[in-house]
């Protein structure tokens, strides 16, 4: 069976069976099994597949059938034009948090801890891009952290991250004061889980994604414990929800920020809000 085969006999099978983008999937698989560029596949269409290889691709097919997101089952993906390794123990980085990292690089601060890393996709990004900043990572879960050390390794940053384990900002130093607190929060309330793609409840991390019953429990604890080592010149910048605006913007109120900026995504949701520490009433 020819490569171009492959992918005739296959695209109808994912289109059958609801797989998003059917074709671009299967020449994706294609080109992971192959180690190949996708774009290698289109010179090569009327190569032959022996039996090993499509062995190896029968299951991965299975795989993205039962729902399993592509970027697990090829092991990567892509974020503000670099490659990171992702797989189940941390959240496949989305197009609308690069807007996070575009606000943070147009302010250029000189210290920033970035909370709950992930893959590491923000802080390895920032690393790339501002190379004079300093740069803390945490993560309250030791796989992911183990995600992300891998992934600036990939990116040869990893002596500019210092990583931490923490529930938040508890386990960072006492002296520590920063320029900027950067974040993707979990946002999602608990009651929306069981609405949510059956790609993304049945495979991604929870701990990554909800919040308890308003979504709001991350944000919250975070906006009231940043002070103890933000800068009253410096920032916070988080990612938000499409409609929390209004209950975020109360939640930094409280804490006495002031919100400086919110920047839309492209479908015109309310994406990443920043906030500034209040300047004491003279």
């Amino acid at each position: 069976m020819t490569i171009l085969e492959v992918i005739n006999k296959t695209t109808p099978y994912f289109e059958k069976h609801g797989v998003d983008s059917p074709r671009l999937t299967i020449e994706l698989l294609l080109a992971h099994v192959l180690q190949k560029k996708r774009m290698q596949l289109y010179l090569e269409f009327e190569q032959g597949l022996d039996e090993p290889t499509l062995e190896k691709l029968r299951p991965l097919v299975k795989r993205r059938v039962d729902g399993e997101p592509l970027q697990y089952i090829t092991g990567a993906t892509e974020f503000f034009g670099l490659k990171f390794a992702v797989d189940r123990r941390v959240l496949i980085p989305r197009p609308e948090t690069e807007l996070l990292v575009e606000t943070v690089i147009a302010r250029a601060p000189a210290t920033v801890v970035e909370v709950g890393v992930g893959s590491g996709c923000i802080a390895v990004t920032l690393a790339k891009k501002l190379p004079a900043t300093e740069l803390w990572a945490v993560d309250v879960s030791a796989d992911a952290l183990a995600v992300a050390q891998a992934n600036a390794a990939r990116h040869e940053v990893e002596k500019r991250i210092r990583f931490l384990e923490s529930d938040l900002l508890s386990n960072l130093p006492v002296s520590l004061q920063v320029e900027a607190i950067v974040s993707n929060p979990p946002y999602i309330a608990s009651g929306d889980w069981a609405k949510l793609p059956k790609e993304v409840r049945d495979f991604e991390p929870a701990l990554a994604l909800t919040a308890g019953e308003d979504g709001l429990e991350i944000i919250r604890r975070l906006v009231t414990t940043a002070r103890r080592i933000l800068s009253p010149t410096g920032f916070v910048a988080l990612e938000i929800g499409a409609g929390q605006r209004g209950a975020v913007e109360t939640i930094f109120g409280g804490a006495q920020f002031v919100v400086r900026d919110v920047v839309k995504d492209l479908q015109g949701h309310e994406r990443v809000m920043v906030a500034q520490p209040a300047k004491p009433v003279e």
